[in-house]
């Protein structure tokens, strides 16, 4: 908790975005991996199934939980002076410390698919990357509607799961479109930020 009150607050769409390239780069490596190897169906259905289960898993991602974004982002409490604004390289670096064995067991699983059915478990993680970033992009298109970035408490974050819409999460914080170092959606600002 920071002094005077106040509290540490990490941006919704940095948090979200951040399993995104872990997610995509191991799926992409794993699926590359996968695909040298024959397995029991053979590469052409594995192929295609996880073509198929790309496409499901981008699209459930991308979509899931997104009553709650809105909900919890219209209800958003205005962010006090004595808040601290969270780094960007900051929470992409707890979000994927706390989340690393996560990401470890998921690319084994998805490398011993493989023997199974070729490149599918990659190619299923590969999806879930690409469906957090167009839910980041999605949060960006909000934030620059409501003119006002969204950040959540890091205290709720510390759980296990440590998600910005889980049940732990009960209000957001908004601050204005410039604040902080990361530009609607959690990518990196361009320009230097006018706080």
């Amino acid at each position: 908790m920071a002094r005077g009150g106040g509290q540490g607050l990490a941006r919704v769409a940095v948090v979200v975005r951040a399993g995104a390239a872990p997610l995509w780069w191991l799926g992409v490596f794993a699926a590359g991996i996968g695909v040298l190897v024959p397995g029991l169906t053979g590469r052409r259905i594995g192929v295609m199934a996880g073509a198929a289960l790309f496409i499901v898993a981008t699209a459930v991602v991308a979509y899931a939980r997104r009553r709650r974004y809105t909900a919890l982002s219209r209800s958003a409490a205005r962010a006090g002076k004595h808040d601290v604004l969270q780094d960007r390289a900051v929470a992409v670096r707890n979000w994927r410390r706390g989340h690393r064995w996560w990401l470890v067991l998921a690319f084994v699983a998805a490398l011993g698919s493989a023997f199974a059915v070729p490149a599918v478990g990659g190619m299923l993680l590969a999806g879930c990357g690409a469906g957090l970033r167009l839910k980041a992009a999605w949060l960006g298109r909000l934030e620059r509607a409501e003119n006002a970035l969204l950040w959540v408490r890091v205290d709720w974050l510390d759980g296990r799961s440590g998600r910005p819409a889980g049940k732990a999460v009960k209000a957001y914080r908004s601050t204005g479109i410039a604040a902080g170092d990361a530009a609607p959606g959690g990518a990196r600002r361009r320009t230097a930020a006018l706080v």
